[in-house]
């Protein structure tokens, strides 16, 4: 996936600033594509040249205009025949893994100390998505939202961003578990072997 069609997926949900698209990145859509602040806007650059994005200025009280974007016909085309072509499953490429294999040749308890970091991070991952499934899906103030057709979205797009945070979710899980497994296998090479 380029970054091209992150942008396009998200200016469709609505339209926004380059600064607001690096929010929404930080945000949702680094749930599973990540990108810079510099990149989001070399690409929305590239984009307007290419057609594919409209831009308009906006007025802004007390604040320079702020340059707003929205998905143009050729940008929805180009987004449209990407969702049609096949994916290839992605292939997993794992340090940690690698290292791990590694640690029966040098001293697997020296990797303990990177695996408990690995899994802090996994943790509060999961911690980030699971509140942002709270605020965006399942919560009260969420569900009165969904019920009401307030939060300007389709149950479509609902049920599909759900779908991607269930996804990142359940990685989350199986890293935490795969973890817990590597620690546990560690440990009985520990020291005290």
């Amino acid at each position: 996936m380029a970054l091209e069609h992150a942008i396009l997926v998200s200016l469709l949900e609505k339209p926004g600033s380059g600064y607001e698209l690096a929010r929404r990145f930080e945000r949702s859509i680094g749930y599973f594509w990540t990108a810079t602040h510099q990149q989001i806007y070399r690409v929305l650059k590239r984009m307007e040249n290419d057609g594919w994005v409209a831009a308009r200025d906006v007025p802004q009280q007390g604040r320079p205009d702020k340059r707003e974007y929205s998905v143009a016909d050729l940008g929805r085309a180009a987004l449209s025949s990407w969702l049609r072509e096949p994916t290839e499953p992605e292939s997993v490429r794992h340090d940690l893994a690698v290292k791990i294999r590694g640690a029966a040749f040098d001293d697997p308890a020296a990797l303990v100390t990177e695996a408990r970091r690995h899994r802090a991070a996994h943790e509060e991952r999961l911690a980030r998505y699971l509140v942002g499934e709270e605020r965006d899906f399942t919560g009260t103030d969420a569900r009165a939202a969904g019920a009401t057709g307030t939060t300007g979205t389709t149950e479509a797009e609902r049920e599909l961003q759900h779908a991607v945070l269930r996804g990142g979710i359940a990685y989350e899980r199986m890293m935490l578990g795969w973890l817990d497994d590597v620690l546990a296998t560690l440990a009985r090479f520990g020291p005290e072997r």
